[in-house]
């Protein structure tokens, strides 16, 4: 336990230090983040200091588990500081903190237009944080703890990492190597585009985070140039994809991977089902049909959140399926929410495997994935992911309705807080809306899933075994 709270420590001073860089860039809001900077860095310097000289070597699986569910709570905690110190209730700092630092990016915000800049740059910040911090939590923690089929991404990528990168450092490091170089590609494509350089800054944090937050209430429909929108569609691709797979093409130019594969095929599929149902349905041309629905398609699929209109005008047909792209997700290894194209895969071939041996019980039926049999313990975790990704959303959407949210509300809330989406179906928190309204009960529920969802849910629900603390 001595180490975890070291670690959380140096978390909090980590964030408390991007507080200063803040208030040094604004003046506007230069006192509140220097206050809050003094108050989160005297927190976690003292946990810090008083845990100092924990042995790294005493580090135990159970304090792996204990780490990854911690970290988040104490970073999006302390990121919550400057949002409370600027004017929001407790609950909607906290609320806002944990969208941003989990990635999600449902918003309690409005009036982002007027904003003081500080505060726009500050959720960004804490949103492109989040997205590192998972992947690497994904390569170096979530595998060891066999979380959900995470050890199969160890097996997939960290086995040739190591042997071209060395130590798990040395791919961390090289992982946000990729991760910073994106965002300044990025970032440079959103200048030429005719962004300012504050918006370029922030739109660039966001999208590669795959988070989403924007400085406009009207997200990314403010920019209503086609060329910044079709750049913003290719980076949250690039957001959504395995930063394990980059490195691969990097060094070895591989570029072979089953679930880049299916996710590529798969948005293939349903942006030319969606643009021919938008160009029938609204008379718009093919070139518009074609950029507004590639454009919220992989903002849904990559669970960035970006919206440039509100799609749930397009029909039922339309809502319908992006309520089923909600739960979908990006890549393993990547910073996008959702269930992730690898467990899909997995679960496809296991549920495929069982069918074949009630026709042939005495088959011997092996299951695959990147030429490699799986395991297992990694087909269980897999099933039992999905087995609490639901269970998680159908409990929610109760415990949301009974709060007093309509149907559409409750599921839809659920759904886009476990899978780290944004924004929801319907009126009050569809594209179009935020979440504001909501009562303190429902917002505080919809932050636990976020943070659930961020963590793979299993890594957070062990923590509830009885049996988990006393084996300590």
């Amino acid at each position: 336990m001595r180490i975890v709270l070291f670690i959380n420590g140096l978390v909090v001073l980590f964030v408390a230090a991007l507080m200063l860089l803040v208030a040094l860039l604004f003046a506007e809001t230069r006192g509140l983040f220097a206050g809050a900077a003094v108050l989160v860095g005297m927190i976690g310097g003292g946990v810090a200091l008083v845990t100092r000289g924990a042995d790294p070597g005493s580090f135990t699986r159970s304090d792996t588990f204990l780490v990854t569910a911690s970290v988040w709570v104490s970073a999006s905690l302390a990121g919550a500081v400057p949002l409370y110190a600027w004017g929001l209730s407790a609950v909607d700092a906290i609320f806002e903190s944990f969208s941003a630092a989990t990635t999600t990016g449902s918003t309690v915000m409005s009036g982002l237009d007027t904003t003081a800049r500080g505060i726009l740059l500050w959720r960004a910040i804490l949103q492109a944080l989040g997205g590192i911090g998972f992947v690497v939590a994904g390569m170096a923690l979530l595998p060891v703890m066999r979380v959900g089929g995470m050890q199969l991404f160890r097996t997939e990528s960290s086995d040739q990492s190591e042997k071209q990168f060395g130590t798990a450092r040395d791919v961390a490091l090289a992982t946000l190597a990729v991760y910073l170089s994106l965002i300044a590609l990025c970032m440079l494509a959103y200048l030429l585009g005719g962004m300012s350089p504050f918006d370029a800054v922030v739109h660039a944090l966001t999208t590669l985070s795959t988070g989403g937050f924007s400085n406009y209430d009207a997200s990314f429909g403010h920019f209503q140039s086609p060329a910044l929108q079709w750049t913003a569609t290719l980076f949250m691709l690039l957001g959504g994809l395995p930063f394990m797979w980059y490195l691969r093409i990097i060094r070895r130019r591989e570029f072979a991977s089953e679930q880049v594969s299916l996710m590529l095929r798969s948005l293939a599929v349903v942006i030319a089902v969606l643009t021919v149902w938008l160009v029938w349905t609204s008379g718009k041309g093919v070139g518009e049909a074609l950029r507004l629905v590639a454009f919220n398609v992989i903002s849904a699929v990559t669970t960035t959140g970006y919206a440039t209109t509100d799609y749930t005008l397009w029909g039922p047909f339309a809502v319908v399926v992006f309520f089923f792209l909600t739960a979908s997700g990006g890549c393993t290894g990547s910073t996008s929410g959702g269930a992730k194209a690898m467990r899909w895969i997995i679960m496809a071939r296991a549920i495929a495997a069982g069918l074949r041996r009630v026709r042939y019980p005495d088959g011997v039926f092996s299951i695959r994935y990147e030429g490699r049999v799986v395991e297992d313990d990694v087909i269980n975790g897999v099933m039992a992911f999905f087995t609490f990704f639901f269970l998680s959303v159908a409990v929610m959407s109760v415990v949301l309705s009974l709060m007093g949210l309509d149907m559409d509300t409750a599921i839809s809330g659920a759904l886009t807080a476990i899978a780290n989406v944004g924004p929801g179906i319907g009126e009050i928190i569809g594209p179009a809306g935020n979440f504001a309204s909501l009562s303190d009960g429902a917002k505080l529920v919809l932050a636990f899933g976020m943070y659930a969802g961020r963590v793979e849910m299993l890594t957070v629900y062990v923590l509830l075994l009885p049996a988990f603390w006393s084996d300590r």
